[in-house]
């Protein structure tokens, strides 16, 4: 044993990718528990590896004493003395023990300790290992399905990729190569868990890292990325060398590097912006192909008001909103997207509500809408001072401007009323119209009604009549032969 062990231990730690420290801790934790388990609970039991020889030595601990009364913890002076010649009271003197009088049991307990402790160890070695890794894209083998996820054998672990992280329409099959990206690794009862994706952003970044050395050589820098899996994505790259140009770099000649990309995503579009350093360019890179007129900001809430031409505010949205909703992620601001032609209506209804004020005029209206005053209530709710901070001086009177707008809410509300009873009272109107309608209609279906009662009884009358007629049983009947001859 003292000759092989400290191989077999290089050997365990290489293959299971455990440190000999650990390993020593783990057998010198199962030798106390196998000595104590063979000698009794109550023993001061330790064990430690000699690194020289390569063996397990146990030392039990007593105490010197004047008196001993626990043979298992205490000695006295004279018998500490024939083991150490410089013991005194009070001494903790370690006795060295005789490992070949363990039994069976001993040993055995001892290589049940010592499986646990490597598998404990293994546990926190793969989950320190994974953890480090955690932004990176692996590879795996499809193992098999549970539960509609997916089990991925990683080499020394399992991992999962939930149904819910993978790309829609996309099948595997057992035994299949994959990438994915490490989503996270928690440790739990049964050991490290690791999740995995591939609908996460971070698996456009790394893909592309992959597939553009000037990515990987820190020449180009990706600065976000935004997804709807399977569908379309948005990546926005950046690179302070100005002959370098990002976008064309990642798109490759002819589109190689990007299609490489496409094809590991089953097919998702992307779209590859320049970023820029100022959030109103940054923002209508994203939304590009589209056209943009104007942009109002609104740094307090994070947002823009994007307007466009009419005609281009299909392309600006996107197929069900996609296109906004992705450059909204991408950017990290809410994105409203309008028409000229809506805004062009708000202003002037706002106008209208207005007109009684004194001065106001479109540049003015311009500067409170520009700066976020684009209801009734947002100029009623406002401070005479923020709206003569906004107009100037040589505007109109920012007082009046708040009662008007406070007066116009109130008239909008009552006209609005007075709509809702009129419309109330039109369709009262008509329930009544139409239950007087099947009420006139309802004498005719009995009038309806009595003349078949009368059919009815004209034609018992007729039947009445022809049961009279018919012969009674006094009568005789002429017989054949005379009708005959006549």
């Amino acid at each position: 044993m003292s000759s092989s062990l400290n191989f077999i231990l290089d050997q365990v730690g290489k293959e299971k990718g455990i440190p000999k420290e650990i390993l020593v801790e783990a057998i010198e934790s199962a030798m106390v528990t196998a000595s104590r388990k063979k000698l009794g609970p109550g023993r001061d039991i330790e064990a430690q590896f000699n690194e020289e020889t390569g063996d397990i030595e146990l030392f039990e601990f007593v105490e010197v004493v004047e008196h001993p009364e626990n043979s298992y913890t205490e000695i006295s002076l004279e018998e500490a003395r024939e083991f150490d010649a410089e013991a005194e009271y009070g001494d903790s003197l370690g006795l060295k023990l005789d490992t070949t009088e363990f039994g069976r049991i001993a040993a055995q307990t001892a290589k049940q300790v010592i499986m646990q402790k490597i598998r404990e160890a293994e546990r926190e070695s793969i989950f320190e290992e994974f953890h480090e890794r955690i932004g990176e894209v692996i590879s795996g083998t499809v193992q098999r399905v549970e539960r509609g996820n997916l089990v991925i054998n990683l080499g020394k672990t399992e991992a999962i990729l939930p149904r819910s992280e993978t790309i829609p329409r996309e099948t595997f099959r057992q035994g299949e190569r994959v990438r994915v990206y490490l989503l996270d690794v928690k440790m739990t009862l049964k050991g490290p868990q690791i999740i995995l994706s591939r609908t996460h952003p971070g698996f456009v970044i790394k893909l592309f890292e992959t597939e553009v050395p000037e990515i990987y050589e820190g020449i180009i820098t990706i600065q976000g990325a935004a997804r709807e899996p399977g569908v379309r994505a948005k990546v926005a790259v950046y690179t302070n060398d100005h002959d370098v140009d990002p976008v064309g770099a990642c798109v490759g000649v002819r589109g190689s590097r990007v299609q490489n990309v496409v094809q590991e995503l089953k097919g998702e579009k992307i779209d590859i912006i320049r970023w820029n350093p100022d959030e109103v360019r940054y923002v209508c890179n994203s939304l590009s192909p589209a056209q943009i007129n104007k942009i109002i900001l609104d740094e307090n809430n994070r947002a823009m008001e994007i307007i466009v031409p009419d005609d281009q505010l299909s392309l600006a949205i996107g197929r069900r909103g996609m296109n906004v909703r992705l450059a909204s992620r991408l950017t990290g601001w809410k994105l409203d997207v309008k028409s000229t032609s809506r805004v062009a209506d708000d202003f002037e209804r706002l106008f209208e509500a207005l007109h009684e004020v004194e001065g106001l005029d479109n540049v003015s209206m311009e500067l409170l809408y520009d700066n976020g005053y684009r209801q009734l209530e947002d100029i009623a709710a406002a401070s005479p001072d923020e709206l003569a901070e906004i107009i100037g001086t040589e505007g109109p009177d920012a007082e009046q401007l708040v009662s008007c707008a406070a007066e116009a809410i109130v008239r909008l509300r009552a006209e609005a009323e007075q709509a809702r009873e009129e419309q109330e009272k039109q369709e009262q109107e008509e329930e009544a119209s139409a239950a007087d309608s099947k009420a006139g209609s309802e004498p005719a279906d009995a009038g309806e009604v009595a003349a078949i009662d009368d059919m009815d009884e004209t034609t018992s009358d007729v039947e009445a009549s022809v049961d009279e007629i018919e012969p009674k049983d006094d009568e005789t009947e002429l017989p054949a032969e005379d009708d005959a001859a006549d």
